[in-house]
Formats: C-alpha cells, structure tokens, sequence
C-alpha cells in the first residue's frame, strides 16, 4: 500500500521529516517497506533561477539567434545565447545555469555547459516550457510575471513541492488502515492530536427520481448506497489531482475515475461509477447471478459467473462484479454526460470467494476482502459528489439511496486495566492506558475499578476481543518503550492460582525439548471413535458422516495422525496435543480441556555407528512422569487401568478422580483407525491438572563440598511390588540423606521360585554439612533391609 506524505498533511499537522515519520509508522506497525521523494515535475526544477534579459542583439552570425545579457542576482551577467522568437529585453525568464541539469517533457535528462555558439560564448540556457518538464510548448521561452524576483529559485516560483512515498506492509488484519485516513488516525493517536474530516454539509440532494435501486441479497450488501449526477463533462483531471495519484502510483484516467481512486485511496471506501445511459430501464439491481451467467469485464475477457457471486446489475443483465471488477459496457467513457454514484458495503466473505474464484484482484477487492467501514458510504458518496461538481460540472439531481436494513453495531466488551499490564508487561498507569483507548477512537461507555467497558467503531474489524484491545494500546504505546527484564522463575506457579496459559506453554516447552511436536485436529470425529454414543454430541448437519460427531477424547485424534503420517513413509511418531472433548449431559453440554501424548515406530533414527530402537512403554511413562514432577503434583497413585483402549496401562489417580490414563493401545482400536505396529498414548484430564497443581518454589543451592556415597543392594520379592513402593519405604526410612534411589537390573526366570523377581537397587546417600563415614552408612543400609523385610518380605540377595 502506497501513501503520499503531504497527502497525509491533509488529516493532520506534521512536524516530523518524513524520515522520522517513517520510523514512527513503524513504530506503531505500519511497517515502512519503501520511502522515496516523488518530483511532481521531473528534475523538480532544480538549479533552475529567475532572470532578467537585460540587453538583447542580433547574433552577428546567425539571422536566427540573439545574444543576451541575463542578469540573475550576481555580480556579473551572464551571456546567454538564444534561439527563441519571444526573448527581449526587460523580459523575465527561466536560466538554467552552467551545471544545472535539465528535465525535457520528451527525450533525456541533459547538462547545461559553458560553450561557444557560432563564435558567442554561451553561459546558460534561457528555458521553454518543454525543455524542463513544465509542459509541452515549443513556441518559445517561457515568460514569467514582472514581480518576479531575480535570483530567485523557479522552484518556489511555481511552488513546486517534493512529495514522499512511503510502501507500507500492511497486515491482513488492518483493513482499517488501508487509506490516508486510516494511516492519519493511527498517527493522530500516537500524537495525541486530532485529525480532521473534509466539511461535506455543502452537499445538497436533488428533488428528481434518478436511478431506482433495489437490493436482493442484503447479506451479501448490507449497505448499498447511490445517487445520480449529470451534465458532467468527462475530461482530463486538474494537474493537483493528477499528481495525488501519480505519487501513490496510480495512473490518472479520467476525471470521473480519478475522483472515484482518489476517494478510495483517501477514505478507503471503493466507489464505482456507471454510465446512467446505459442501465436498462433506469434500474440497478444488487443480486447473485445466475450459474454460468456470462459477464465481460473491463478487461474484455468473458466469464461465467457463479451462483454465489453478488453482481450489480440492471434490469436486463449483470454491470459490475460487486466489489471486485467493473464491466466493459457500463463504465464512464468521454461520452458519458450522467452517472450512477455507487458506494455501499459489502460482505468480506462473499467478496474474498469471488475475487479468488476469477483470479481478479484489484485495489477494491483487496479492501472489502479485508473489511471496510460500514459507516462510510454516505460520506464518501457526498464527499465524490462535491468534488464531481468542482471539476467535472456536475449536477446532483436525486436524492441519496441509502439501502441499510440492519446497521453494523460496534464491538462492545470488557477490558480490565491489570490484564493489559500483565500480557504487555510494564506498569503503565490506568489513565495511559485509557488515553490510548480514547485516542484510537474506541469509545469507553462504562468504568468501574480495573475493569472498563469498551465500545469499538465498526471499521476496527479485527478489535473484537480483549487481547485486541491490549495489541492496540501497545502498539501505540510503544513496542520500544518497553524494557527488557532479565527474570529467572524457578517453577511453572509462583502463586496459589496459576496462570493457564504459562503452565501450558511451560509444558510444551518441555514436550517440545524431549523431541516431542505440537498437532493440532479437528474437533469433529465418526460416532464410532466416541467413548459413549449416549453422551456423544452429535451434528444435525454433518458435513459428511466422518464429521457428524464430537470427539469424546483425543486417542483417535492422535492415532489418524499416525495413520496419516505412516502412509508418507514417516513412522515415527511423537506427539502432543491440547484440545478439548465434549460430552452431553442431563444438565446440557459440557467441555473438557485434555492434554495427549502419543509415541510410535522407533525412538531413535538408525544411524551407522547406532541400531534403530523400538519406543516402549516406559518412553511414554517416563514424559508422563516428567510432568507430574515439573509441576510437583504430590500424592499421585498408580493403578492398572482398564482395558476399554490399552492391552495394558496406568492409571495416576489424584484421590479416587484419573489424572493421567496411558498404556499401549489396543490393536482393535489401531485397526479402526488403519494404523500399523504399535502406539503407546497418554491422555490428562487438563481440568484436574489445574487444581491439583502445587506451589513448587526452587531456590538455589550450591553444589556440596562432600562426597556422595553409592551402595547397592540386590532384593528378592514377590512379582506384584512396585518400584514405586520401594522408593516409598527408602524414603520414609532415610529423609535427610538419602538423596536418590536407582534399579539398574531387573531378573525373573530359571533359578527363582515361582511368582518372585529379583531387584538390583542402588541407594545415592550424601550429607551437605561433612562426610559420611563407615558406620553412618552401614547403619543407613541395615535399616533399610530390615524397612524392606518387614513392609514387603523381601529378601536380600
């Protein structure tokens, strides 16, 4: 998007360079791509100055040339020759001095050197109009007023101005922005100025019918505006028209088209002009064309229209696909002596459809795509009108047709003033905070505490929420103005009510350093994935019957991705995903936040110096684990869980509620979702998590100056003791210097009575304040026999 700087001057008082304009539009995220200066006369009559011929004779060898004496504001005059009919003395004139260079209307840039003409020394050039870009006239040297002042630059004669270009990257989301006025109000906010609206109250409407319109489809338009104008004379656009459009890049046409891109361009609101001569019956229609409905564009290709595209037709065929591409017979040519003004606002989905559906792009489409304001078609429609009857000599003969049937209504919602803090992360005071709000044209309609309620205009489409709001005042406020706190957060929660939305982010760091990768499915699933068809909330009007159902947990969310990645030669699997799952219940609907973990195929890639090595079980378990710890979830229980989806697995319960299910999943249910080997799932009840999470402050602590001692034990007991309970019974018995307990040998077979395993344990034992000796340890070690005796039989090997 291209933006003039002196067209910006229109809106609001500047007093920054355009440079240092530039960065602020970055700044407030208008991204300058591009500044450059833009000569509305090329060369920008540079060098040139105001001279006076003072004495004028006949070249004494040349009938056709003079030799003058041109005074400029030095001490000395110059000796000029010439060649022009029209130069005499006490003439005032344009001299291009020696070194200046000059800008033809036709032809190249040229330097102006001292020489010799026909044995006269030449100093200069005395200046036609075509010879600097002025115009097109050969007669002679242009004549300037006799209050010209000499030595003067032509420059601030002809008040000619530099203008600046800026290309800006706007984002898809700031479709308000995309005009001089969207530009003027974010830097009237970022100034704390105000900005000021072209006066439209001359404006009068016509007493005649004009043309009759009738909207068919108001959800595709639901605001379409009109008015007739006639006895206008289509002709070429005054010179300061003309150079508004040339510095943004856009090529003057006519007047009538150029008034129609200059309004686009300065309020962001496309306008189309129709030849009222040619609408059938004097009538336009606003409606979907018919499937195949064959329409040329401007372009003169024919194209078949679909059923869902809107056009604007009159009451024989299609004029214009609204809001993306005019037509070849209805637009303003030199003929054209009465138009049809149209302004309206049109549904940016529909819009977006069409303009992909016949590959056209165009400056309109690219703002009602985007969406454009739904209050500004009256307006601009005045604002054309007025500026029609200034250059083409039109008369307004109809009143305003305004079709409005249900008017957009501002975005209202809550803001609280310490969530805004928080996310962006500064102190900025309340009264900051709302002055922003304020100066971006977002109405505050009540205040109560840390909480307001705002009320934000219908153009700002893409500020429906909260965390809109915040991304609002930041941007204004500063991205620059906020500092770079080094912060060192020992845990997930530093406080008794953590924030979701970190623990989340936490544990997806974690997930992510363990090689696992975010999924993200769809929340629709087949009725035969669900848990319970009694509880499962089912679509009145699936999409297909794949899709008639929401997903009751996110096992075969998981497992279709497997599926789907296995077919493309990439078996192995490690996969998070946080979703909800939904249930129906007597007391109506209900969601529930899951996290899952999913590993399949091998857990490391083969390479030449390592074996490939199949995932496990304890891969999952030991992710699953990790969590827990991170987020010191005390007084979790295993048990075995049931065999609905796992050949075998676990269940950590948190008192008699499921925190966490894993296991292997079964092979029917792999079979339901075509996927091969096998896949190991886990699925926490997110919900649960929240609450059972506890305040887990880690401070630091100096490595120990004391050696660590390690001392093993082997144990025979019986197959159903737990690993878990072992590590119970160690810590109980030793808590201040037992610092870890380890198994590095499992063995069950030949050799040991029927249902007895045998344990290799390793016990890590350190104190922090001197070094353990001989009779500690050993004292330590029996106790822990006899612990292990006494709770579970185990015998020491």
């Amino acid at each position: 998007m291209n933006i003039s700087y002196n067209w910006l001057k229109n809106y609001i008082n500047i007093d920054k360079t355009p440079e240092e304009l530039s960065l602020i539009l970055t700044d407030i995220g208008l991204e300058v791509e591009l500044l450059e200066t833009v000569q509305s006369i090329p060369g920008g009559l540079e060098g040139l100055v105001v001279g006076e011929v003072k004495t004028c004779g006949q070249h004494p060898n040349a009938d056709k040339l003079k030799v003058t004496t041109v005074d400029i504001g030095g001490s000395e005059l110059l000796h000029i020759v010439c060649g022009a009919p029209n130069v005499r003395e006490g003439l005032k004139v344009i001299v291009a001095t020696v070194g200046t260079y000059c800008y033809p209307t036709n032809g190249e840039p040229f330097k102006i050197t001292k020489s010799k003409i026909r044995g006269e020394v030449s100093e200069g050039m005395l200046c036609g109009e075509d010879e600097i870009g002025l115009g097109t006239s050969h007669a002679g040297i242009v004549e300037l007023s006799a209050d010209a002042v000499v030595g003067s630059r032509v420059k601030d004669y002809f008040n000619v101005q530099d203008d600046f270009r800026y290309e800006i990257g706007l984002t898809p989301n700031r479709a308000d922005a995309a005009s001089h006025l969207g530009v003027a109000r974010d830097l009237a906010a970022y100034f704390r100025k105000p900005y000021t609206l072209a006066d439209v109250s001359a404006f009068q409407e016509g007493k005649d019918a004009g043309v009759q319109v009738e909207v068919k489809a108001p959800t595709a338009a639901p605001r379409y505006a009109g008015v007739t104008i006639s006895d206008i004379t289509v002709g070429e656009s005054p010179d300061w028209l003309k150079e508004k459009l040339n510095v943004i890049g856009v090529r003057p046409i006519n007047n009538i088209v150029d008034i129609t891109n200059y309004i686009l361009h300065d309020l962001g609101q496309p306008l189309h002009a129709f030849d009222a001569a040619r609408i059938a019956e004097n009538k336009v229609v606003v409606r979907y064309a018919n499937e195949n409905e064959p329409f040329k564009t401007l372009d003169g290709i024919e194209r078949k229209l679909s059923s869902e595209d809107l056009v604007i037709a009159d009451a024989e065929k299609p004029m214009c696909i609204a809001g993306v591409f005019g037509g070849e017979y209805s637009g303003v040519n030199e003929t054209t002596t009465r138009i049809f003004l149209e302004s309206a606002y049109f549904d940016a989905v529909s819009v977006r459809k069409t303009s992909k559906r016949h590959g056209l792009k165009t400056d309109s489409s690219f703002r009602f795509e985007r969406g454009t304001d739904p209050n500004m078609p009256v307006y601009a429609l005045q604002k054309a009108a007025l500026m029609i009857q200034e250059i083409a000599g039109g008369q307004v003969v109809s009143a305003v047709t305004d079709s409005y049937p249900a008017p957009v209504s501002p975005f209202i919602f809550p803001v609280d003033y310490r969530r805004v803090r928080q996310l962006i992360g500064k102190e900025i005071p309340n009264t900051e905070i709302k002055a922003i709000i304020e100066a971006l044209g977002i109405g505050i309609s009540e205040e109560s505490g840390e909480e307001i309620t705002v009320s934000v205009p219908a153009y700002k489409v893409d500020v429906t929420r909260e965390v809109d709001i915040i991304e609002e005042v930041l941007r204004i406020y500063g991205y620059n103005n906020i500092e770079l706190k080094p912060q060192i957060k020992s845990s997930l929660n530093t406080t008794e009510k953590p924030d979701k939305e970190v623990v989340l982010n936490q544990v997806a760091d974690l997930l992510i350093g363990n090689g696992y990768r975010e999924i993200l499915n769809n929340s629709l699933t087949k009725l035969s994935f669900v848990e319970d068809e009694q509880t499962a909330v089912r679509l009145v009007n699936p999409l297909s019957s794949d899709l008639d159902t929401m997903r009751q947990n996110l096992l075969f969310s998981a497992l279709t991705t497997v599926a789907y990645n296995q077919k493309r030669k990439s078996p192995n699997a490690k996969y998070f995903e946080y979703g909800k799952t939904y249930f129906k219940t007597d007391e109506g609907y209900r969601e529930r936040q899951n996290l899952s973990l999913c590993v399949a195929g091998d857990q490391l890639a083969e390479q030449w110096s390592l074996k490939s090595k199949k995932t496990n079980f304890y891969h999952l378990k030991a992710a699953v684990d990790a969590i827990v710890k991170r987020l010191n979830i005390q007084g979790v229980q295993l048990q075995e869980t049931d065999g609905k989806y796992f050949d075998y697995g676990l269940d950590y319960k948190k008192g008699q509620k499921v925190l966490v299910t894993l296991g292997a999943v079964s092979a029917g249910n792999l079979k339901k979702a075509d996927v091969d080997g096998k896949v190991y799932f886990a699925q926490f009840d997110w919900d649960l998590v929240m609450k059972v999470i506890r305040k887990n402050t880690i401070k630091y602590k100096e490595v120990s100056k004391f050696p660590a001692v390690r001392r093993d034990l082997s144990l025979l007991m019986d197959d159903a003791v737990t690993f878990e309970e072992l590590t119970r019974i160690a810590a109980k018995t030793e808590r201040k210097l037992l610092k870890e307990v380890d198994i590095f040998d499992v063995y069950k077979g030949s050799g040991l009575p029927e249902g007895k395993k045998s344990y290799a344990l390793s016990f890590t034992l350190q104190d922090e304040e001197k070094t353990l000796n001989d009779k500690q340890i050993d004292a330590i070690i029996k106790k822990l026999m006899l612990n292990f005796e006494q709770e579970i039989g185990a015998v020491v090997r």
